[in-house]
């Protein structure tokens, strides 16, 4: 992307961002692409706002385009996240290869009825000739932010524009539909995974999701490989358009599925804004509830039924790939002790579900274990008796036994069951999703295939970044494939016992692990 290697390895990336608009200047900078929208009301249905957004850092001027005839135009890429509070809010957002004249979001309760029209916020991310492999090249990204929706209502939706209108008969194959959460806890599922980028395996994963029906998806890190350094550097082989075929390969689930990501090392694309995060601001637009929506866009919460689920940007805290290290001066520490304690003591809520990119435990010979998520964030977990941490990162699926105190607090044999109130927490690195994958150190151990061990060599980076090697109890399932994994809530009356049964399962639809966490009902 244009900074000499040895001089970009000991850049932040806030002085990479500097360092490329430097030299990449030109004239005319715009000052984000948002365009101002406003809300519609129909008959007490819903409210839709498209608030604009203010930009992660100055875009430079898009090349002019002549308007193209918006019949010609379909859009492409739809996604969908939820908002703050997944009963009432979310958020659709879709791509168009060009501009197009009032991009506008049609939503009723009827698939024939879709008379509420909702102006879209459209947000432009270009990218100059020289950053990167990719030509001058501009994006354009549109976004409106639902709110007042219905809980636990199915709604059906089209975006389009001047010329494009998915009410018209002709283009009614184009309606989507999304699902709002329940009023009260039912039983759900949920899918995840981490490291997907653009593949046949991350196709067949995809595939294989959209057939486990789940209320949202979690993707822990490493969305797209548009820059593959991973460093945190900017490296030549750059291509932003990447982003363009990620976007078409995940619409078959995410638009239906509210496709909530989290932020890995290969997220951080220093040209468009110092943090590193500002093209997956024009891309996403997540719940922004963190403790700095500015700074770490990907830290956010929200609860679905029983179960809350909390994001963090482990690039904050990393001792391997130091980028952004500190990035938050301690706030998103803070912000997660807090967030715990709270919805630890919040009645109806059994379960806490964290995910986030780098592993604190693994044992792959590529990354292995971040001692950084450990330092920061394993004490509180453990503090607060966190359920499930999903990670990605190593590009494997391997899950630890019940921790507690960095050593084993409970063995969780396939088929076990652990209560993180006495046993510790169980930790699941699903980086299987799409990219190529990585190998252990010891022979793969997963249903059908049983090779149990009583340790393993490995190691895990220390504050210097340097790999300490430590012999490990904890690593339970290993398994070297592509895969995801999918979860089922069964709430229980207050007083019994609530479950998250976890299965991970091979791009086949082979399960390969099995486990439960049950934990008695606050409902």
């Amino acid at each position: 992307m244009g900074i000499p290697q040895r001089l970009a390895e000991r850049m932040s990336m806030a002085e990479q961002h500097e360092y490329l608009h430097s030299k990449f200047s030109r004239r005319g900078l715009l000052r984000g692409g948002a365009v101002a929208a406003g809300s519609l009301a129909a008959g007490g249905l819903l409210t839709g706002t498209a608030n604009a957004a203010a930009p992660a850092a100055p875009r430079l001027l898009a090349p002019s385009h002549e308007q193209v005839d918006g019949s010609l135009v379909a859009p492409i890429g739809r996604h969908l996240a939820f908002g703050a509070d997944p009963r009432t809010q979310m958020t659709v957002s879709w791509q168009v290869p060009v501009p197009v004249k009032k991009p506008f979001l049609r939503i009723g309760t009827h698939p024939w009825n879709l008379s509420q029209r909702i102006q879209a916020e459209v947000r432009s991310l270009h990218t100059p000739a020289g950053v990167g492999s990719s030509p001058d090249y501009t994006q354009y990204y549109l976004h409106v932010q639902l709110d007042r929706l219905h809980p636990g209502t199915t709604y059906y939706y089209g975006v389009g524009h001047d010329g494009f209108d998915p009410a018209s008969s002709h283009l009614a194959g184009t309606i989507g539909t999304f699902t709002t959460a329940p009023a009260r806890s039912s039983k759900f599922t949920f899918t995840a995974f981490g490291d997907q980028g653009v593949s046949y395996h991350a196709l067949a994963n995809d595939s294989l999701i959209l057939g486990q029906n789940p209320a949202f998806h979690l993707h822990a890190g490493d969305i797209c490989y548009a820059d593959p350094s991973g460093s945190g550097q900017t490296g030549d082989s750059f291509d932003v358009r990447t982003w363009d075929q990620f976007l078409a390969q995940t619409e078959t689930v995410a638009k239906q599925v509210p496709w909530m990501v989290g932020y890995g090392n290969h997220d951080m694309e220093a040209w468009f804004s110092p943090n590193g995060y500002g093209g997956e601001e024009a891309r996403f637009q997540l719940p922004g509830n963190g403790p700095d929506p500015k700074n770490l866009p990907g830290v956010y919460t929200f609860v679905y039924g029983n179960t809350a689920v909390i994001s963090l940007d482990a690039n904050d805290v990393s001792y391997e790939i130091p980028a952004n290290q500190g990035l938050s001066k301690g706030k998103q520490t803070a912000w997660l002790e807090a967030q715990l304690k709270s919805l630890r003591a919040r009645r109806g809520i059994d379960f806490i579900v964290v995910f986030f990119h780098h592993c604190a435990f693994s044992t792959t010979n590529q990354h292995a274990s971040e001692g950084g998520a450990r330092d920061a964030w394993v004490p509180l977990f453990e503090k607060y008796q966190v359920d499930l941490v999903v990670n990605g990162h190593n590009h494997v699926y391997e899950r630890t036994d019940a921790i507690k105190g960095n050593a084993v607090g409970r063995q969780v044999p396939i088929g076990g069951t652990a209560r993180p109130e006495s046993d510790g927490v169980v930790y699941v690195t699903a980086g299987g999703a799409g990219r190529s994958l990585y190998s252990f150190p010891v022979p793969d151990s997963y249903e059908g295939n049983e090779k149990p061990l009583d340790s393993v060599a490995t190691y895990v980076w220390d504050k210097g970044g340097n790999k300490v090697a430590e012999t490990v109890h904890w690593s339970r399932v290993r398994f070297t494939g592509y895969s995801f994994i999918r979860v089922d809530v069964t709430p229980a009356p207050r007083g019994r016992t609530s479950t998250l049964s976890v299965r991970a399962l091979a791009e086949n639809g082979t399960e390969v692990d099995r486990f439960t966490i049950a934990r008695r009902s606050r409902a």
